[in-house]
């Protein structure tokens, strides 16, 4: 297991915060996290990302609006431009740290994201994994929307519990979780954390992230779909729809496991995407 180190790059006209681990001269992957209430690149990924330093260089960005990142003091005021703020984040990024080309991993928003980012630079990519993605067809599910408003009410009670919705059986991590509620709450109250939170949702819809099937139809790079049987945020129709329209992609569904496959089914899920990056998938 290797160490990760954090550190802040220039991204444009702010800093990115990133965690970062491995040689930089091996092959680069980018692990991008989901949205919700104090999320971060280290809440997302922190127990898998050393996994991968021994054969990869790994980095783990927080999306600009949330974690460690510097936040707008004037936030976009809807879906489609803090989405585009975001994709041009990750190849400001990459361009910064002189990266040509990097795999992908991205959870549930982090997946929407991967797939706009092959929209518009495809030949900056490899492989790709989504985990728990949208960018699929589906109904917004009540877990969902009760994560979009969570800054109406942010009640630490009603924050444990919209975590544990993430899981399919939260006993299996009781003291993982309560580390994630502390470290995610502690983050969300931090006044521009909250700001960009709200500005995210305030204005947002599904529509905005909206992948068309013909885009992905037209993606050439190979794909491996991870989702949870039990997931209540982004349901496994989001996978079985893209799964119709991405020509070189497949598809493992873990049974007992929610959003969060790295945390639930954690050495399956870092076997498989090992397996699937050293072409041994």
């Amino acid at each position: 297991m290797g160490d990760i180190q954090t550190k802040t790059v220039q991204t444009g006209d702010y800093n990115t915060y990133i965690m970062e681990g491995g040689e930089k001269t091996s092959d680069t992957i980018i692990f991008l996290h989901g949205s919700g209430p104090g999320v971060s690149g280290k809440s997302n990924w922190q127990h898998v990302l050393p996994a991968f330093t021994e054969k990869f260089h790994v980095v783990a960005p927080d999306f600009y609006g949330f974690g460690r990142t510097e936040h707008p003091d004037d936030p976009p005021n809807n879906g489609v431009k803090w989405l585009r703020e975001r994709i041009d984040q990750i190849i400001n990024l990459m361009d910064e740290m002189k990266i040509d080309k990097a795999h992908l991993v991205g959870n549930s928003l982090g997946g929407v994201i991967s797939l706009h980012l092959l929209m518009q630079a495809p030949e900056r990519f490899d492989k790709i994994i989504l985990m728990g993605a949208g960018g699929g067809k589906f109904e917004p599910t009540p877990e969902l929307m009760k994560l979009q408003n969570f800054h109406k009410d942010p009640d630490p009670a009603s924050f444990k519990n919209l975590l544990r919705w993430f899981l399919f059986d939260e006993q299996m991590v009781e003291d993982e979780l309560d580390d994630i509620v502390q470290e995610r709450l502690e983050l969300f109250f931090q006044p521009e954390v909250r700001k960009s939170y709200e500005a995210t949702f305030t204005n947002a819809t599904l529509a905005d992230l909206a992948v068309p099937p013909s885009a992905m139809k037209r993606m050439e790079n190979e794909f491996l779909l991870i989702h949870g049987k039990e997931d209540r945020f982004v349901p496994l129709e989001s996978s079985l729809y893209m799964m119709d329209y991405i020509p070189n992609s497949q598809l493992h569904v873990f049974k007992r496991c929610g959003h969060w496959a790295q945390i639930e089914q954690k050495d399956r899920f870092i076997k498989l995407t090992k397996d699937f990056f050293l072409g041994e998938l």
